[in-house]
């Protein structure tokens, strides 16, 4: 919609609520959405922990002829190489995903998020077929990337979509939790093969396990998105695009995307907080233990790892917490706890005593909770449905390249430039300080319908008791929607 048509929707009187126009969630259909997104998150995050615990061995597979310092550098740059496509990815599959349909396009990422992770499994060594295997390898990456780049926003699109509105942070939140449950499978498949396995097992065909273990669990996916069908607001938003486009010539995703500018900013900043957090918290950590505080490696993978089974109630708390209370409350409690605490969590971290290192991880995992919990139900409700898949996608993913990614790369250079060991903290200290200035700007969408779509209820009672309230829906200009009691 253009500023003009805009600026002319808002000032029109909007008609009263009717039973038409409230959507009554199935509940049935609303569990298996969320499953079938929390599993994608799952396969993405399971690789991320597979590739990231058993770094060492690809890098002696793929890159032999190296010293283990380069071997690991290579390594870890193939890996990188897929956040560099990731925003590529968002271009793509986003405005296709508000063109064609989400369940289509999130069917596309599972098969290529999917081949691409079983792929790499199947990849033979250096020693077989030389330079090849690390090409291969990068094009398996690669595909990995440009896939993840529609993965999230459509998930959160997909789930805040057929969510209710009194309890979509909740139900959003369960994409967090496949986040944190793939992880935990991925890093635990990696600590159980390397408990097993004598090392030269491993270098011959034991590392390839948890990368074919993908294929069965993306065949599952699949089928179980499928399956789906296609979220309420998109199917209501094409047959009103479908009119709309009759009478006035079609606008394309560019001019649509133009008018969203501080949306984008605040989809930018909340990313960087909720990413740097997690990245911090969960990749770099771990890396500082042992490689700075030469903390035994097993045994600080497992304390990051019982943080992030505790981190699963939590987040789900969060999520709740957020339906209450709303979610800037929430996600400022975070910025503010990050701010207050990251040093007193650091310096319980530098101790190097297993309780009081626990104590310290598990500060930041808390504090990560409010954005894991919140996020995928505050992202969505950014954008009008006309683009949400596509705005999400693109800010999603362009923040995670330059901020998230980049975390753990730029604090091990701060720590090694400086010396200063509470670099971390402070990097997450300047993070928060961004996290305030965004949530402080976000306007307040719990209990609210997404910007474009019409309310979301439970029941039909809900429905009912909604109508009878002679409520109006009224668009404000900024993309928000409000629900005021009409005037008799």
């Amino acid at each position: 919609m253009s500023p003009t048509h805009a600026r002319h929707a808002a000032s029109q009187p909007s008609p009263p609520v009717t039973l038409d126009d409230i959507t009554v969630v199935d509940h049935a259909l609303l569990k298996r959405a969320v499953g079938a997104m929390a599993l994608g998150n799952a396969m993405e995050w399971f690789d991320f922990g597979v590739y990231s615990y058993i770094a060492v061995v690809l890098g002696q597979v793929f890159f032999p002829s190296s010293s283990p310092s380069a071997q690991l550098i290579a390594t870890f740059g193939t890996f990188a190489a897929a956040f560099l496509v990731r925003p590529i990815g968002g271009m793509v599959f986003g405005p296709l995903g508000d063109r064609i349909g989400r369940q289509r396009v999130l069917a596309m990422t599972m098969i290529m998020m999917a081949a691409g992770t079983f792929c790499i499994g199947l990849i033979p060594a250096y020693t077989s077929i030389g330079i090849f295997a690390p090409v291969l390898l990068l094009l398996a990456r690669l595909v990995q990337g440009f896939s993840t780049g529609g993965e999230y926003g459509g998930a959160a699109t997909f789930i805040a979509e057929f969510s209710t509105d009194a309890r979509r942070g909740f139900f959003g939140s369960f994409l967090e939790v496949g986040t944190l449950v793939g992880y935990i499978l991925g890093a635990g498949t990696v600590a159980l093969l390397t408990a097993l396995l004598p090392h030269d097992a491993l270098l011959s065909w034991g590392w390839r396990v948890p990368f074919m273990i993908a294929g069965p669990l993306g065949l599952v996916g699949l089928y179980i998105r499928m399956k789906l069908e296609e979220t309420p607001a998109f199917k209501k938003e094409a047959q009103a695009r479908e009119k709309d486009e009759r009478s006035r010539p079609k606008e394309s995703f560019v001019q649509l995307l133009s008018h969203q500018g501080k949306p984008m900013l605040q989809c930018v900043g909340l990313v960087l907080i909720f990413n740097v957090t997690d990245y911090m918290a969960l990749s770099y950590l771990p890396s500082y233990l042992s490689a700075t505080l030469h903390f035994a490696e097993t045994r600080g993978l497992l304390l990051v790892l019982l943080v992030m089974l505790l981190m699963i109630p939590m987040t789900l708390c969060a999520g709740h917490l957020s339906d209450r209370l709303g979610r800037r409350p929430v996600m400022m409690a975070g910025c503010i706890g990050l701010f207050a605490l990251s040093i007193p969590a650091l310096l319980l971290v530098r101790t190097g005593a297993p309780s009081l290192v626990f104590l310290g991880l598990l500060m930041f995992g808390a504090l990560l909770s409010t954005f894991t919990g919140v996020m995928p139900s505050s992202l969505p409700a950014l954008f009008p449905t006309r683009i949400r898949y596509g705005a999400l996608a693109i800010g999603f993913n362009v923040s995670v390249s330059l901020f998230g990614g980049t975390t753990p790369l730029v604090t091990a250079w701060l720590v090694d430039a400086t010396g200063n060991l509470m670099m971390p903290a402070y990097y997450l200290m300047a993070a928060s300080v961004i996290g305030m200035m965004s949530v402080f700007a976000l306007q307040e969408s719990a209990r609210k319908p997404l910007p474009g779509s019409s309310p979301c209820v439970g029941t039909q009672g809900e429905a009912l008791a909604l109508a009878r309230t002679k409520l109006k829906v009224v668009h404000s200009g900024k993309g928000e929607v409000v629900l005021k009691k009409k005037r008799a």
